[in-house]
């Protein structure tokens, strides 16, 4: 739909959409996208908790994990806002600034999560090809570098699309495709020329993602090898298994967003709903799932996670 062209200082607020077609399941929807919520947060914040107060995990494997888990919540609670107002509420109008500070947000989080899988595949590649000099590599100090490399790196390549997006004009029904802003959703409104924002956009995709998803291949590659090295079958399957809860958190993000990439390439005649869909689940399954996993396989967690429960002190 074309019309007068307005910067972004006059522009009428947006809007969200729920579930096109789904209409009157948004309510189970919501209870849905509930349970999702509150296991995020609070599974979340139990790891966060019990890494605080157990003093001999105050190392580098756990401080990564902890750092999941701080971006976990954040992914959760900077979606949570419109989508509560819109599955629940019926509330479906965005302002230009406020939708932007929220996309900001999802794709820093989304970002920061990319870098945190990559710094964890490199924790086990050193834990499982250098035991002897892990205590030496990962050093306090350089676990905080590694952590704030990451945040900076991605703030760095998120913080100009807010800006880029401001100096088009919008002529378009500004109609979202979710409960959400995501950049890819909003690039489709203006009606100026988005060249460089698309350019913009490959490059940061490449740059991080691409990068990442590599360097993560790459540690499992050397890690596998490592591994093959060890005479005792009983060992490689040990030794294996301290990967296997990170390898899972790597395939839940990459698969997902992978997904979505592919939908939105080859799935244009599928209904708007299922794009929804696979969208709700990048964003809202491995928050979930992660501390779930981290908790069943890592044989710490789940014992202290046991002793809360059931009432006892550690």
């Amino acid at each position: 739909m074309g019309g007068k062209p307005h910067n972004s200082s006059e522009l009428p607020p947006f809007t969200l959409t729920g579930l096109p077609g789904l209409e009157t399941s948004q309510h189970w929807m919501f209870l849905l996208l509930g349970v999702l919520y509150i296991v995020s947060i609070v599974g979340n914040a139990l790891i966060l908790f019990i890494i605080k107060e157990v003093q001999s995990w105050h190392q580098p494997m756990y401080y990564f994990l902890s750092l999941l888990s701080v971006n976990d919540l954040g992914v959760s609670f900077s979606t949570l806002p419109t989508v509560l107002a819109t599955f629940c509420f019926h509330l479906r109008k965005i302002s230009f600034d406020s939708c932007l500070a929220q996309m900001f947000f999802i794709h820093l989080f989304s970002f920061t999560e990319s870098g945190i899988l990559m710094v964890m595949s490199f924790d086990r590649y050193v834990a499982i090809c250098n035991p002897l000099r892990y205590a030496t590599v990962l050093t306090d100090a350089r676990v905080v570098h590694m952590g704030m490399a990451v945040i900076i790196r991605s703030f760095c390549m998120v913080f100009p699309l807010p800006f880029l997006l401001k100096r088009l004009p919008f002529c378009k029904a500004n109609v979202l495709s979710h409960a959400y802003c995501l950049h890819p959703d909003l690039i489709r409104l203006p009606c100026g020329d988005i060249t460089i924002n698309n350019i913009f956009g490959l490059f940061i995709v490449i740059s991080n993602f691409g990068l990442d998803s590599a360097l993560i291949l790459l540690s499992y590659v050397l890690i596998l090898r490592s591994v093959l090295a060890i005479a005792s079958r009983e060992e490689r399957l040990k030794t294996l298994n301290t990967c296997v809860s990170h390898m899972c958190a790597v395939l839940m993000f990459y698969v997902p967003m992978v997904g979505v990439s592919m939908a939105a390439r080859y799935g244009r005649h599928a209904p708007q709903y299922v794009h929804t869909l696979m969208s709700l689940i990048y964003l809202f399954v491995p928050p979930m799932l992660n501390p779930v996993i981290y908790s069943i396989k890592t044989k710490e967690i789940r014992q202290k996670l046991c002793k809360i429960l059931l009432g006892t002190k550690f």
